[in-house]
């Protein structure tokens, strides 16, 4: 099989025309042609008003060493890659070895458990929210009753804080061993929509997401593992630096228990807290990192669509627009747009009592009113020194002072664009109503955040109305504050995927700071049940 890239099409093109085209660009006639597929379509926005369409395609051909090798001078044709995703092994019937445990149920957790077992290593999960289904109900109490469960919300649960996103399964990690296609292959057999393994942005939505994370828990119970929800870890055994078991705290039923293990992936969220400070008590090596904050910023879809798009604004092929933006701001300061949800919706995603955190979502077909992106302010460890814990002190205080600005009610401030720029508080909305519930509670956003924020992002707004006509408008919303981009903290581990000084403790995802989305923390679950199985294997000769 022979793989073609930059065959480019009109936006509208017949169905034929992409056999055509590939006729065409190895200049062969139609009966030499076994077949083809779609590998990735994107599209090429840089003239608005010709969009094009742009293909990468394997097709298979009568001859294809002959083709290729009179082809061999155009670098857009060449042999297809093998993406096929490969295990490092398998576990036999007569493997002396405690079960691995997975603490964590998000994207990383959930597939590191799947590949673990997979591999017939029966892992135990340990999650200390609820399932999805329960989760999502629990979510729904903070968003419309203003009732917070601190074991049940956004950040914990079944599926973790990429289940209320917008589904976002594209990264920018480099990843030769195509295990992103792994990832992707696993979503599609669990219910994902099958065009995920070919378009540029993939997305699935928070509602789908729901049904594709059920049923890839039912995969890895029906090989053995097991998934016990509402069990937080609250300690670690360790014996002259070698990992040994977890303490766990059964939440339904206000008991502990002690679970015997040698290899624990540690696949924490950005959120887990009180986790952290566990893991820093009991010495385990952790690092503050950089991390960024800032508001969620709302315009009307329609205006977005109209910048990016041009004529082409609401055309079903293209979907609802996105964009990415950067600035770097004259006080040293880079001010950046992160993760931005076309036709979405802003949402409350605290975990802690008496704070105020906001995030973004968009379901899969992304039709609501309003087009939302976090507009956050890059941040290191010399603004919040004191240690690893630092970051999280320092997230805890603006979001405290966010609960604070929007009334003590979980209602979030929020300010329009043109007031920000101004320095003026709000008074009434405009014309773009903000999504973000329990509400918004109109303020002067000036003091929600550190003064080399603030004013960043009064410089970043006109910049990016630069290019983005509108993005600057009046009525636009900013809504406070957004803290949890990613970890402020680093699980640091070695070659080997295992912490520097507890051996057999694997930190992995975004909790320990080696992804950041959906996808990335997939991949690299996928590397560290590798990783542990690499060390069974090993351990038993």
């Amino acid at each position: 099989m022979l793989r073609i890239t930059e065959l480019r099409l009109p936006l509208e093109h017949a169905e034929s025309a992409l056999e055509q085209a590939i006729l065409k660009k190895l200049d062969i006639a139609k009966p030499a042609l076994i077949g083809f597929s779609v590998f990735k379509r994107s599209y090429d926005a840089r003239k608005k008003n010709a969009l094009l369409f742009v293909y990468s395609v394997d097709v298979s051909v009568h001859g294809e060493a002959a083709l290729l090798t009179r082809l061999r001078a155009d670098k857009s044709i060449g042999p297809t890659p093998d993406t096929s995703y490969q295990f490092v092994g398998h576990a036999a019937g007569g493997l002396a070895v405690s079960r691995p445990i997975v603490v964590g149920f998000g994207p990383c957790g959930i597939f590191a458990a799947l590949i673990l077992a997979q591999m017939g290593f029966k892992p135990i999960v340990l999650e200390r929210g609820k399932q999805v289904r329960e989760r999502t109900q629990d979510t729904w109490g903070l968003w419309r009753k203003r009732v917070l469960n601190p074991e049940s919300n956004v950040q914990f649960g079944e599926g973790g804080a990429g289940t209320f996103s917008d589904g976002k399964l594209y990264s920018q990690i480099k990843d030769p061993r195509f295990l992103g296609r792994k990832v992707m292959s696993e979503f599609v057999k669990a219910g994902a929509p099958p065009e995920i393994m070919y378009v540029s942005k993939p997305h699935v939505g928070t509602f789908r997401l729901v049904g594709v994370v059920e049923k890839m828990r039912e995969e890895i119970i029906a090989l053995g593992g097991e998934v016990r929800f509402m069990h937080r870890l609250t300690d670690l055994q360790i014996e002259n630096g070698q990992l040994r078991g977890v303490t766990v705290l059964d939440v339904a039923h206000n008991r502990t228990e002690e679970v015997r293990a040698d290899h624990v992936v540690l696949a924490l969220g950005h959120s887990a807290r009180d986790t952290f400070q566990m893991l820093n008590d009991r010495g385990v090596f952790l690092e503050s990192k950089a991390f960024s904050i800032g508001f969620r910023i709302e315009h009307p879809q329609s205006l977005i669509d109209r910048a990016r798009l041009g004529m082409n604004a609401g055309n079903e092929l293209l979907g609802a627009a996105d964009y990415k933006l950067v600035h770097h701001a004259s006080n040293g300061r880079s001010v950046y747009s992160f993760c931005m949800c076309p036709g979405g919706t802003v949402v409350a995603a605290t975990s802690e009592a008496g704070r105020v955190v906001t995030n973004g979502m968009s379901e899969y077909s992304r039709n609501e009113r309003n087009a939302n992106a976090g507009i956050v302010v890059g941040i290191d460890p010399r603004d919040y020194p004191g240690g690893p814990m630092a970051g999280i002190e320092f997230q805890r205080a603006w979001e405290s002072r966010a609960f604070e600005l929007g009334g003590g009610t979980y209602e979030a401030p929020g300010q329009l664009v043109g007031d920000f720029l101004a320095g003026k508080s709000s008074t009434q909305f405009g014309a773009v109503t903000p999504s973000y519930k329990p509400g918004v509670h109109l303020v002067d956003l000036d003091h929600s955040l550190p003064d080399y924020a603030i004013t960043a992002i009064k410089e970043a707004i006109p910049a990016f109305d630069k290019q983005i006509r509108g993005f600057a408008m009046h009525d636009a919303i900013l809504t406070g504050v957004e803290t949890r981009t990613s970890s402020p903290i680093r699980i640091t581990r070695n070659e080997n995927f295992q912490s520097l000084n507890v051996r057999g403790l694997y930190p992995a995802g975004e909790g320990a700071s080696y992804a950041g989305g959906i996808l990335s923390a997939g991949v690299d679950g996928i590397k560290v049940a590798e990783a542990v199985a690499r060390s069974i294997f090993s351990d038993n000769g």
